[in-house]
């Protein structure tokens, strides 16, 4: 059975740091795409990070390069989105999701996991 677990969310300062995770079962994740997303009240879900079979990541929100990193631990069968110099519009419930293909793109997401929630503010 396919699951994915996030965990790591929390309530951070502006500027501040969080590393989300997103432990998968079920499957070898180090030879599927994985892509975090984020949903905010109000608003559609965007995608935020992908990272592919090799290892290569990529940014689809613009609002997040330079600041968003996303890496894997094949070991640990986990997924990291490290968020760095955190804003108030980054505030959302993050997801992780596959589809079970190697490549970001294209992808039609089948699994997703329930979320953790990311509160920016002071």
């Amino acid at each position: 059975q396919v699951q994915l677990v996030e965990s790591g969310g929390g309530l951070v300062q502006p500027g501040g740091s969080l590393r989300l995770s997103c432990a998968a079962s079920g499957f070898t994740l180090d030879s599927y795409a994985i892509g975090w997303f984020r949903q905010a009240p109000g608003k559609e879900r965007e995608e935020v990070l992908c990272i592919n079979r090799r290892y290569g990541g990529t940014v689809y929100a613009d609002s997040v390069e330079g600041r968003f990193t996303i890496s894997r631990d094949n070991a640990k069968n986990t997924v990291y989105l490290r968020m760095n110099s955190l804003k108030p519009e980054d505030t959302a419930v993050y997801h992780c999701a596959t589809g079970l293909v190697g490549s970001c793109s294209p992808q039609t997401y089948k699994y997703w996991g329930q979320g953790t929630q990311v509160t920016v503010s002071s």
